[in-house]
């Protein structure tokens, strides 16, 4: 059975340029909840992908920094978080990580081939955003 959660990867990977995989990681477990790719890949490839992508997002450098940028720019010390997105680019792809608004433990993630059009891929990436965070 295809979960709502499923069925909006799938769609946002169609919306998105030269999209190759999606996911949505819960970085409380830092355990995948959904992950869509046109390519088989061994279960441990989505595993490492949503421990990476917590380290991205709270790791203790990474919040150390983020309550500094608060602090400079007269932010409260609050739970909200700075960094809202990220992108990564490797020899061969483009990884885009967005916070979710709806829950701010959990990051949408879609890998483009390095080819497509870095704009498009942020643009669309930040309109799937909010349909498949809604179907959580």
């Amino acid at each position: 059975m295809v979960s709502a959660l499923d069925s909006s990867l799938q769609s946002a990977m169609n919306q998105i340029p030269e999209c190759v995989a999606a996911g949505y990681v819960d970085m409380a477990t830092g355990m995948p909840l959904s992950v869509k790719t046109v390519d088989s890949n061994p279960q441990e490839v989505s595993h490492l992908v949503s421990g990476a992508t917590a380290d991205l997002f709270q790791g203790a450098d990474v919040s150390s920094i983020e309550d500094m940028f608060k602090k400079a720019c007269g932010l409260k010390d609050d739970d909200r978080h700075y960094f809202q997105e990220i992108v990564v680019f490797s020899d061969n792809l483009l990884h885009m990580f967005l916070r979710c608004k709806k829950n701010a433990n959990h990051v949408l993630v879609f890998v483009s081939r390095k080819s497509a059009n870095v704009g498009m891929v942020i643009a669309k990436s930040r309109l799937a955003l909010s349909s498949v965070d809604g179907s959580m």
